[in-house]
């Protein structure tokens, strides 16, 4: 049997830079390694379909892809998960069920989500928004806490990950 893969999951909320981040860090991966697989939130919900909104729809579309995830790890494919998962329950099973998991939390103050907008989430008013008007658990356990309110280059935040997890 092969050496089982590694999910890295890149969380925190819409406009901290989770795709960015976890983009680059899929790139660099991908230069070493051809079984490597990136996984978006954006991604994940046009592969699985939206099942709805509610708090047991979110957690069952995050349960859904995080067991492919796993899948694929035990293959020996490195996945890159990049979403919000934004409950507590979903990174707890993660620890506890994928045997190769490291957890990034990518955290940003509230000024820079705001400022960032890219998907007008924050300043349009809309409804259903997480960490607005929905529940945000917010990482107690991440193997790396990212701090993403502009010091660094997202460049450099990944030249400091590889180097961290070893793969620089």
């Amino acid at each position: 049997m092969s050496e089982k893969g590694t999910v890295y999951f890149f969380t925190g909320l819409a406009g901290a830079g989770k795709t960015t981040i976890g983009g680059l860090f899929y790139q660099g991966l991908r230069a070493k390694k051809n079984n490597v697989f990136l996984a978006d939130g954006d991604q994940t919900r046009s592969i699985f379909g939206r099942s709805g909104y509610s708090t047991e729809a979110r957690k069952d579309a995050a349960r859904r892809g995080f067991r492919l995830w796993r899948e694929l790890a035990e293959q020996g494919i490195d996945v890159v998960v990049c979403s919000i998962a934004m409950y507590d329950e979903i990174r707890n099973w993660n620890r506890e069920n994928i045997e190769n998991y490291k957890e990034i939390y990518i955290r940003v103050t509230r000024e820079t989500l705001y400022h960032r907008d890219q998907k007008q989430l924050y300043s349009s008013g809309r409804k259903e928004v997480v960490g607005v008007d929905l529940p945000y658990d917010e990482p107690q356990n991440a193997d790396v806490i990212v701090e993403n309110d502009g010091q660094e280059a997202p460049e450099e935040i990944v030249a400091r990950l590889q180097k961290m997890f070893g793969l620089s």
